[in-house]
């Protein structure tokens, strides 16, 4: 069984920075893409970032230029590096897993979920 397990998150001041991992275990990913959602109280899960098999990235463009999402394959690790981090960031940030190669940003493609970290960034 598959399980991804994300670390990192925590309270910080507007304008700091994060770095969030997610841990997959119970089998290979190599082959998957990767994501990161957020989700705040009484929201929708929003699409944040995701890496393709191929190292290929995309992100929404709220956190263009401050966010990096990258991937250790030896590791079975995801990262999601937050710089410049604004009080709009404050959510809980899940690890996903794709069901396949491509990018992700619909929630329905994905397969495994973690268990969710939480970020507060205060102004």
């Amino acid at each position: 069984q598959v399980q991804a397990v994300e670390s990192g998150g925590g309270l910080m001041e507007a304008g700091g920075s994060l770095r969030l991992s997610c841990v997959v275990s119970g089998g290979t990913f190599s082959s998957n893409a990767m994501a990161w959602f957020r989700q705040s109280p009484g929201k929708e899960r929003d699409f944040v970032a995701s890496i393709s098999w191929g190292n290929r990235t995309y992100y929404t463009e709220s956190v263009k230029g401050r966010f990096t999402i990258s991937r250790d394959n030896a590791k079975n690790t995801l990262y999601l590096r937050m710089n410049s981090l604004k009080p709009d960031d404050t959510a809980a940030y899940y690890c996903a897993v794709g069901k396949g190669a491509v990018l992700i940003t619909d929630p329905q493609a994905v397969g495994v979920w973690g268990q969710g970290t939480q970020v507060t960034v205060s102004s």
